[in-house]
C-alpha cells in the first residue's frame, strides 16, 4: 500500500489537500480481500468526511484508471473520501466473479459500506455513484437499505434486467448477449498485478481460469423473464429503495428508458437528467454538449450527505436535452438542441399526438381497415449502428433510407408546424402471422425534405411475448392479434417541412437474432395508431439555470506505444447473397507510466446472414488482452462462435492464456441450448 500526496488544482473554494492510497485491502467476513483505491482529504482523521463509493468489476488498476483519476480526486478535494472498489474476482480482489448482479455481489457491498462508515475518517454517511454495472448495483444495493447509504447517483443503468438490458429486447435476443458475454470472457480471465497481489498472483489467476463460467451460455439458457432476471430488477419493488436517487442517462445510450420509469416508480426523493450523451459520464461524454457533472454531483452530495442548502431539490424533477433535427450520421460529436424540464414525471398535462397507419400514410383520421403485407429481407438493420454506442466510434445509426426501403413505411405529409415529443411513442395495431414465431420491429424516423432519414427511436417485440415475457405463447397462424409496441423514450423536435415516418420490419440484423423461419405478417392498416408523446413549451424552460462548464482533475501520464486502429466494414457476396458486417477495434498498446505497466486490447466481431435464410446467421467474437512489465508478459485470447438451428442455439468457445511465450492454460466449450420461442 502506498500513500501519495495529490493536491488538486486551484479551482473552487476551500479545497482540501488529498492523498491517494493506491491500494487498500478491505477484508470481508469470509476472509475475502477486496482491493480498493482511495482518495482521502489529508485532514479527514481530524475532520471526518462522507464517503462516495464506486463498486465495479472493471479493474481499478488498469481498466477504469483513466477516468477514475479525472473524477475521484476532484470530489475528494471538496471534502469527501472517494473510493473505487474492485468486486470479488476482479482486478486484485480475491475470489471468483461468477455472474452479473448476484446476491454475493450485493452482500459484499453491504459489508464494504458498513466498513467504510465505521472508519475514523468517515462521518458515517455513504453515497454510491456508478455508470452501467456500477449504476445497476447502486440501485440494487439501495434496495437492500444499508443504514449508512443516504443517496445514490445511477448513470446509464436499468431497473429491469430482462426488458431493458444487454441480453434481450422485447423478448428478442440481442446480439449484445454474445458480444457483451465475450467482453466479460476476456476481461475477467486476466490476472491481478503481481506488484499488488504479491506471490499469490499466479495462484489467483489459475483459479480464475479454471473456474471461469461461460456467462453467455448461462444468459442464453434463460430466454424468459424468469427469476434470474427478476433478481436485481428493482422495478419488481420500487418501494424497497428509500434513499435519494439521482438517475442520469443520455439519448444516444441504450439505458435511457430507466430514467423516466424510476421517476414514476420510486416513492422517495428522486431527480432525473437526460442529455444527448452516449454511454459515458456527462462531464466528458459525447455527443456534446458535455456539462459540469462533477459540480452537479457535489450539489447532490452536499445536500444529501452534508445537509447543505444547495437548492438542487427545489429544481424540476426531470431535465432533458430536447434534440433538434439533424442530418443522419454514424458519429455525432455534438447534438444541437436545448434544455427543457418537467416539474414532475409523468407530466400531469401529457398530450398524445395520435396518427393512424393507413394505406395513404400517417394520417390524423382513421381509415377503413386494409390488409397490408410485411415480410422483410434478413438484411434490414444494416444501418442500425450498435445497440449501445460509446460516442467515440462510428457506431450510431446512419441514414435509414436503405433500411426504410426494405420496410413497410408510413409517412406524414410535410409538417405544417413543428412537433416536439418527450417520452415513449406507442404503436397499437392488429396483425396476423403465417408462422408461430415472428418479430415486429418499429423505427420512428425524421425524414428531411430530400429524403434523408434519421432514426429517432425504435422498439422491438418478439410476438410470442405479446402478452407476457414470463410465459410466452406461440402465434396461431392466420389468427389476428392486437399488439401494443412501446418504442424507446426520446426527446426530439420534428421541424416544419420534415415528415414523420414509422417503418415496420420483421427482421433487424445484426442487432437481433432472427426468428427461426421467414415470417409474413398481415397488418390491419387503417385503424392502427401511433401515439407520439407531444410536449408543449413550458415557461420554466426559459428560466433553467445553465450547467457549469465541465471540470476535471488532472489526468494520469500515459505513453502510446502503438496507436489504436478501428474499422467498420460491410460486404455483400453477390453469388451467395451472404452479407457480412465486421467490426475491428485495436486499442493499441499503452504504458501506464506511474506503474510502468503496458496494456493492450483488441476485438474482432463478425456477423453473417444470407437473405431468405435466417438459419444461416453466424456471429463470431474474438478478443486478445496483453499485460507486461519488464520480463513479465501475459496474453489471453478468447473466441466465441454462435449459430442456430430451428430448435437450438450452438455456442463454441475457446480460451487460451499465455505467460511469456508459453501457453499455460487452454479450455474449449461446445454447448447446445434449446430455443424457447426466440
Amino acid at each position: 500500500m502506498g500513500d501519495q500526496a495529490n493536491p488538486i488544482g486551484s479551482r473552487g473554494v476551500n479545497l482540501r489537500a488529498v492523498r491517494e492510497i493506491e491500494n487498500l485491502w478491505i477484508t470481508l467476513a469470509d476472509g475475502t480481500r477486496l482491493a480498493a483505491r482511495m482518495w482521502l482529504p489529508d485532514d479527514a482523521e481530524a475532520s471526518p468526511v462522507p464517503v462516495i463509493l464506486e463498486y465495479l468489476p472493471y479493474r481499478k488498476r488498469d481498466g477504469t484508471t483513466g477516468r477514475d483519476v479525472l473524477r475521484h480526486p476532484y470530489i475528494a478535494a471538496r471534502g469527501y473520501a472517494a473510493i473505487r472498489v474492485d468486486m470479488r474476482g476482479s482486478g486484485e480482489s480475491d475470489g471468483l466473479l461468477e455472474g452479473e448482479y448476484l446476491k454475493q455481489e450485493q452482500d459484499d457491498a453491504l459489508e464494504v459500506i458498513a466498513w467504510l462508515s465505521a472508519q475514523p475518517w468517515c462521518d458515517g454517511a455513504v453515497g454510491m455513484i456508478g455508470i452501467s454495472w456500477g449504476g445497476f448495483n447502486g440501485l440494487q444495493i439501495a434496495a437492500r437499505q444499508p443504514p449508512a447509504l443516504k443517496a445514490i447517483i445511477t448513470v446509464a443503468s436499468t431497473d429491469d434486467r430482462y426488458a431493458d438490458d444487454v441480453h434481450y429486447m422485447g423478448g428478442a435476443l440481442l446480439r449484445e448477449n454474445l458480444t457483451w458475454g465475450s467482453t466479460m470472457f476476456s476481461h475477467t480471465t486476466r490476472p491481478p498485478d503481481p506488484l499488488l497481489a504479491g506471490d499469490r498472483w499466479r495462484e489467483i489467476w489459475m483459479h480464475r481460469l479454471e473456474n471461469h463460467p461461460l456467462l453467455v451460455a448461462e444468459w442464453l439458457e434463460h430466454q424468459r423473464r424468469d427469476a434470474v432476471w427478476q433478481h436485481g430488477s428493482v422495478c419488481e419493488d420500487y418501494s424497497a429503495i428509500a434513499c435519494a436517487v439521482y438517475a442520469v442517462g443520455g439519448w444516444d445510450d441504450a439505458y435511457t428508458n430507466a430514467v423516466p420509469r424510476l421517476l414514476a416508480g420510486l416513492p422517495g426523493p428522486r431527480k432525473g437528467l437526460i442529455g444527448p450523451w452516449a454511454h459515458g459520464y456527462p462531464e466528458f461524454a459525447a455527443p456534446g454538449p458535455a456539462i459540469g457533472f462533477l459540480q452537479e454531483q457535489l450539489r447532490w452530495w452536499d445536500y444529501w450527505l452534508k445537509g447543505l442548502p444547495t437548492g438542487i431539490m427545489n429544481e424540476p424533477m426531470l431535465r432533458v436535452w430536447m434534440q433538434d433535427s439533424v442530418r443522419p450520421a454514424n458519429l455525432n460529436p455534438y447534438r444541437p438542441g436545448r434544455w427543457v424540464a418537467e416539474p414532475t414525471w409523468p407530466p400531469t398535462d401529457r398530450h398524445d399526438h395520435q396518427l393512424h397507419l393507413t394505406p395513404q400514410g400517417l394520417q390524423r383520421a382513421a381509415a377503413a381497415e386494409t390488409p397490408m403485407i410485411l415480410c422483410s429481407p434478413q438484411t434490414v438493420g444494416l444501418r442500425s449502428g450498435t445497440w449501445c454506442p460509446y460516442g467515440v466510434l462510428p457506431d450510431d445509426p446512419d441514414d435509414q433510407r436503405e433500411d426504410d426501403g426494405k420496410s413497410l413505411c408510413f409517412d406524414t405529409l410535410p409538417l405544417g408546424e413543428g412537433v416536439d415529443i418527450l417520452g415513449a411513442p406507442v404503436l397499437d395495431l392488429e396483425l396476423s402471422s403465417d408462422q408461430p414465431n415472428a418479430l415486429l420491429v418499429a423505427r420512428l424516423c425524421d425524414v428531411q425534405p430530400d429524403g434523408a432519414s434519421t432514426r429517432v427511436s425504435y422498439g422491438v417485440l418478439n410476438l410470442t411475448h405479446r402478452d407476457s415475457h414470463l410465459e410466452p405463447t406461440p402465434l396461431e397462424p392466420g389468427k389476428k392479434y392486437r399488439i401494443r409496441l412501446q418504442l424507446n423514450d426520446a426527446a426530439h423536435a420534428f421541424p416544419a417541412g420534415n415528415r414523420i415516418r414509422i417503418a415496420l420490419s420483421t427482421t433487424y440484423f445484426p442487432l437481433l437474432w432472427p426468428s427461426p423461419a421467414v415470417a409474413t405478417l398481415t397488418l390491419a392498416a387503417g385503424p392502427a395508431t401511433l401515439r407520439l408523446p407531444e410536449r408543449a413549451a413550458r415557461k420554466l424552460d426559459a428560466k433553467l439555470p445553465e450547467f457549469a462548464p465541465a471540470e476535471l482533475a488532472p489526468g494520469e501520464s500515459r505513453t502510446v506505444l502503438r496507436p489504436a486502429e478501428h474499422a467498420r466494414t460491410l460486404s455483400h457476396d453477390l453469388a451467395t447473397g451472404e452479407v457480412t458486417v465486421t467490426m475491428r477495434d485495436d486499442e493499441g498498446l499503452v504504458r501506464l507510466d506511474g506503474i510502468d505497466l503496458v496494456i493492450g486490447s483488441s476485438r474482432h466481431h463478425e456477423f453473417r446472414v444470407r437473405d431468405g435464410d435466417p438459419l444461416s446467421t453466424r456471429m463470431e467474437t474474438r478478443w486478445t488482452k496483453d499485460m507486461r512489465r519488464g520480463d513479465w508478459r501475459i496474453h489471453t485470447a478468447t473466441r466465441i462462435v454462435m449459430t442456430s438451428t430451428a430448435h437450438a442455439f450452438r455456442l463454441v468457445a475457446e480460451l487460451d492464456a499465455y505467460e511469456g511465450d508459453q501457453r499455460v492454460y487452454s479450455r474449449n466449450w461446445d454447448q447446445s441450448i434449446p430455443r424457447d420461442l426466440v
